[in-house]
């Protein structure tokens, strides 16, 4: 990619804000979920992430380099999230292996963009919904046997589930739903102490781009916003932090952040 994305959390410093916490990262790999395994480590916290398949075996193991550069413990697993048996274990695993779980990062995703409605076949659309939606739901649902009072579950949702987007359909709607669960399950969560929030980034420049977008698209990514320019996975990961320690968003559930250059939405 060109530019590289900027992923590795070069120029942040922790301040402990996750000490000792035990943290789920899952679509982990690179883009997004690798910074904000890197930004975790540098809190404080060990790790696992959790990814596809072995054609990104060597993107997850840097990402457990980087993470182990910071003294923490790293933890690798392969696997597809759109298989409900693998996410119920995959969660157990993981709490095994860091020995407990505090935080879950539901970070991985999936989009085909399609010009119309008749070019979305039933297999693209479930598909979408199995890795985007039916995941997060196995995964939090698997998170609660191991979530203490004072845990933290972080949704990736999307600025096209805030407003759409006529060219990635099935996407938009995915996140959309993810956002509402996000919401739903926060309320059912409030007496037990776990928060639930979601990140609802803008265009952000990750491998995801160039590998699904047509190249007239990718040309002048994220030039739309009012900030005239795409993010970097550096920039989001900050806001993983600030929902997984209790310190800084003690009073905050429900919540949908959305770093978007710019945009406003209503609501």
């Amino acid at each position: 990619m060109e530019p590289r994305p900027r992923d590795e959390m070069r120029e942040y410093t922790g301040a402990g804000h996750l000490d000792g916490k035990r943290a789920l990262v899952v679509g982990g790999d690179s883009g997004i979920g690798r910074a904000v395994a890197i930004a975790f480590a540098k809190e404080g916290a060990d790790v696992a992430v959790a990814y596809l398949d072995e054609m990104e075996d060597g993107e997850a193991e840097h990402t457990g380099a980087l993470v182990r550069q910071q003294g923490r413990s790293c933890h690798l697993f392969r696997g597809d999230v759109a298989d409900e048996a693998f996410c119920s274990r995959l969660v157990d695993e993981a709490a095994d292996r860091l020995g407990g779980l505090d935080v879950l990062v539901n970070h991985a995703g999936t989009q085909t963009p399609q010009d119309d409605l008749k070019s979305i076949t039933t297999e693209q659309f479930t598909r979408t919904f199995e890795v985007n939606v039916y995941a997060v739901f196995w995964l939090c649902k698997a998170a609660l046997r191991h979530l203490p009072e004072g845990g933290a579950i972080i949704n990736t949702g999307s600025v096209n589930g805030l407003r759409g987007n006529k060219e990635l359909m099935d996407y938009s709607a995915s996140k959309g739903a993810v956002h509402v669960l996000t919401q739903s399950l926060s309320q059912s969560l409030a007496t037990s102490g776990i928060r639930v929030n979601c990140v609802a980034p803008g265009p952000v420049w990750t491998p995801l781009i160039p590998s699904t977008l047509h190249e007239e698209k990718v040309d002048g990514f994220g030039e739309q916003t009012p900030m005239q320019r795409m993010a970097h996975p550096d920039e989001i990961a900050p806001s993983y932090v600030f929902f997984a320690s209790d310190r800084l968003s003690s009073y905050y559930t429900g919540e949908v952040l959305a770093p978007v250059g710019g945009e406003t939405h209503p609501g």
